[in-house]
């Protein structure tokens, strides 16, 4: 029956591996959570034991009128269904052009459900993004001057979140520093104020110790519209059901195949990932664009190479993700995603049980693919990359990780814990 009590948390994630890595998270803090590649059917079944539903979008890069409407659609949904909280979750490096696309869903979620504010805060201590004094840091580093400064498509121009606001967002954003945090009756205060003065502001949150977490669920307990990265659902999640870590659902027994594995990401994580895989005696192939567009590499070329290999985990990843520079512009990246799509659907569709996608682009063209829109939310091979189980076919399992996720021997591991 369609779920009658009401959800904790409807969260609308604005691309499919940022919905794994939150989903994940609130499964591990208690929480059991369906999750939606894209907006479910008015009429989607869910067992009363779950208390989320994750809906992904593509919208992180979408132009941004069509962001904003999908984002609408899918909040609408939630809020149709029951969710007692909605949330925003977007890349823990506030991926978003000076024009959107975080702060005109932000601000059309705002205005079309009437709320005050919401919370801005990116921080996912697991992954070494925090925010102190306002700043987003990766890995100790200004977010403008890390390595993810250049990123193609969401350049990190600026660290302070304040002002990444204010180029794209309509309304004032104050500052909630770590000298407040503790002091829940002081924060209250200072909301009320703001609220006494503007329609509409955002409150840039600190977090960059693990004590912040429970102190920020409480202060703004009961605020209606969160927005940030995985980490500050976590702590949600776990201020609400106070449980802690807790055991993954059993989705029962499947057959294990061999696993195939796909990299698209061009990330210095992945990369480093493709390296040490290929360095412990991993068997792989490098895929190339140039030689896609050429003919020497096709779907049939590599299909036949996966076939010579029945009984290996295989490793299919991009020349970018190899380390080699080619030259290679929107049409490059979306044939690769196209083989690799189409390569994971002949695999299922020939039997095999377990697939691994490196990078959000790469695993929203495989599960597009394969044809499932709705997961069941399993036990975590990294922070942030579950295992996934799709509503309709339950003997598959897939492991779908953003670029900049997972520690140097992440396919390693990965081969041994799914």
């Amino acid at each position: 029956m369609v779920q009658e009590k009401r959800l904790l948390i409807g969260c609308v994630a604005d691309d499919f591996t940022g919905a794994g890595d939150i989903a994940s998270f609130l499964v591990a803090n208690g929480i059991r959570t369906v999750l939606s590649n894209g907006l479910p059917a008015a009429d989607m079944k869910f067992s009363e034991e779950f208390g989320a539903v994750v809906i992904a979008l593509k919208s992180r890069t979408q132009e941004t009128a069509q962001a904003v409407q999908d984002s609408l659609a899918a909040f609408d949904w939630l809020r149709e269904h029951g969710a007692q909280t909605l949330y925003f979750k977007y890349c823990s490096t506030f991926d978003s052009t000076p024009k959107g696309n975080i702060g005109p869903v932000i601000d059309a979620v705002l205005e079309r459900y009437e709320i005050p504010c919401t919370i801005i805060c990116p921080s996912l201590l697991v992954n070494k993004r925090a925010v102190k004094d306002g700043i987003l840091y990766v890995d100790g580093v200004p977010l403008a001057e890390s390595h993810m400064k250049n990123h193609p498509l969401t350049p990190m121009w600026a660290s302070d979140l304040c002002e990444l606001m204010k180029e794209q967002g309509k309304y004032p954003c104050y500052k909630i520093t770590h000298d407040l945090l503790g002091k829940p009756e002081e924060i209250r205060a200072r909301v009320a104020a703001y609220q006494q003065e503007q329609k509409h502001f955002y409150l840039a949150v600190d977090f960059f110790a693990p004590e912040q977490g429970q102190q920020i669920a409480q202060a703004f307990d009961g605020i209606r519209f969160m927005t940030g990265g995985s980490g500050l659902a976590a702590e949600l999640a776990h201020y609400w059901t106070k449980s802690g870590a807790v055991a993954a659902p059993d989705f029962g027994d499947y057959e294990e195949t061999a696993r195939l594995m796909f990299a698209g990401s061009c990330s210095v994580a992945t990369r480093g990932q493709v390296k040490t895989y290929l360095e412990a005696g991993g068997k792989g192939v490098m895929v190339s664009p140039a030689k896609l567009a050429s003919g020497e590499q096709s779907i049939e070329s590599l299909w036949q190479f996966i076939q010579a290999h029945p009984q290996e985990d295989l490793l299919l990843y991009s020349a970018g993700s190899g380390g080699c520079v080619e030259q290679a512009g929107e049409q490059d990246a979306g044939r690769l995603e196209q083989t690799f799509a189409a390569l994971a659907q002949r695999a299922a569709k020939a039997g095999c049980t377990r697939l691994i996608s490196a990078g959000g682009e790469t695993s929203g063209a495989v599960t597009q693919a394969l044809g499932y829109d709705a997961f069941y939310i399993g036990e975590n091979v990294a922070p942030g990359v579950p295992i996934m189980v799709p509503i309709q076919n339950p003997h598959l399992r897939l492991v779908l990780k953003s670029g900049n996720f997972g520690a140097p021997d992440f396919f390693l591991k990965t081969l041994k814990e799914s």
